[in-house]
């Protein structure tokens, strides 16, 4: 199979070598609903999945909706995520998130993008997880990996999340953006890792511009 020769090319190549490799891909941030997945989401920056999922059952059997939370205060909330890195501040999004929640969209998770970044604690890396896992919308996350990824694929030679988002998105069909973000992201993890990536074992080897084989 000729090898791609531009970034829309070796981005189709990607996607198809990862839907295959990772089938079954899913976000591995636990949760009932898209509010849970939007705190989750707020409490797993700079932190990971797996703590997240240590202390959200205990914080949602205490809050289990936007207006329990929403009428806490940051320090009620903080023994519930204390655990987790940023905590005191993480705390403060939390309960302004449900309080905007509340007060401008009945409780609801909104869906539009505009309406989710005004959230505290919220931005287009969160907004565009709750949209494409939740919600069912387009969106594509674009977390460290991703960014790593993208450049080592030479799909992109931006380096800002929200201009390396503009650049993907056409390259890859919309309703398929969040699972081709989560499969990046789970082959940054397992393959391509940052200080030592397995090119001998890289689905993406044989195309990839930076493959040390």
């Amino acid at each position: 199979m000729a090898r791609p020769r531009t970034p829309r090319g070796r981005a189709r190549r990607t996607h198809e070598r990862l839907a295959l490799e990772y089938p079954d891909a899913e976000c591995e941030l636990d949760h009932r609903n898209p509010f849970e997945l939007l705190a989750a989401t707020i409490l797993s920056a700079q932190a990971t999945d797996v703590g997240v999922n240590k202390a959200t059952p205990r914080l949602f059997a205490r809050f289990p909706d936007p207006w329990s939370l929403a009428a806490a205060t940051p320090e009620e909330v903080e023994p519930y995520v204390d655990s987790i890195g940023l905590y005191r501040q993480k705390s403060k999004s939390l309960v302004g998130m449900a309080q905007m929640l509340v007060s401008d969209y009945d409780g609801e998770v909104p869906g539009a993008m505009k309406d989710l970044v005004r959230l505290p604690g919220v931005g287009r890396k969160t907004a565009n997880v709750v949209r494409s896992v939740a919600l069912r919308l387009p969106g594509l996350p674009v977390d460290t990996h991703v960014v790593r990824l993208s450049g080592l694929l030479g799909l992109t030679t931006e380096t800002d999340p929200v201009r390396i988002e503009t650049e993907l998105n056409p390259m890859v069909p919309a309703a398929e953006r969040g699972t081709f973000s989560l499969r990046m992201i789970l082959h940054g993890r397992r393959v391509c890792v940052a200080r030592r990536p397995d090119c001998a074992n890289c689905v993406l080897d044989d195309f990839c511009p930076s493959s040390q084989l």
